[in-house]
């Protein structure tokens, strides 16, 4: 194995990468239209879009419209988001959280964890449930 990358279903993919580049820093890396003729890191506006990627650091995350996603796949979920966590290590955990926190719905303020780990956790804005953390021990 190599590495994993989530694929989320999210509701507007426009409206995902914003969110994830506007307030969680990362970079589009590709953008595949509702026509499925081309891939671009940029986004056009007045355009549909079915699928994108973004990057920051090591971290990369494929959004895909939630009808798209279920077209390629099949109909294996009924809602949006997930009974998972998806546990992302930063480097300054504390400056992160000063840096968000103003900006997300926190669903677990910053703090520091028997396991030796400082962290918090946000949900997106399509339900999903991320954790950014640092470890102190």
């Amino acid at each position: 194995m190599q590495n994993l990358i989530v694929n989320l279903a999210v509701r507007d993919i426009g409206e995902s990468i914003a969110y994830y580049r506007d307030i969680l820093g990362f970079t589009p890396i590709m953008a595949v239209p509702e026509d499925k003729s081309s891939f671009s890191p940029e986004l056009e506006e007045g355009k549909r879009y079915l699928f994108a990627m973004v990057q920051s650091g090591g971290v990369e995350i494929m959004l895909q419209q939630d009808e798209s996603l279920r077209e390629d796949v099949g109909d294996f979920f009924t809602d949006i988001g997930a009974s998972v966590t998806f546990y992302i290590r930063v480097d300054d955990v504390d400056g992160w959280y000063e840096t968000i926190a103003l900006k997300v719905e926190i669903i677990k303020p910053i703090e520091t964890t028997w396991y030796g780990m400082r962290e918090f956790y946000i949900r997106d804005i399509n339900g999903y449930v991320l954790a950014f953390a640092t470890q102190v021990i």
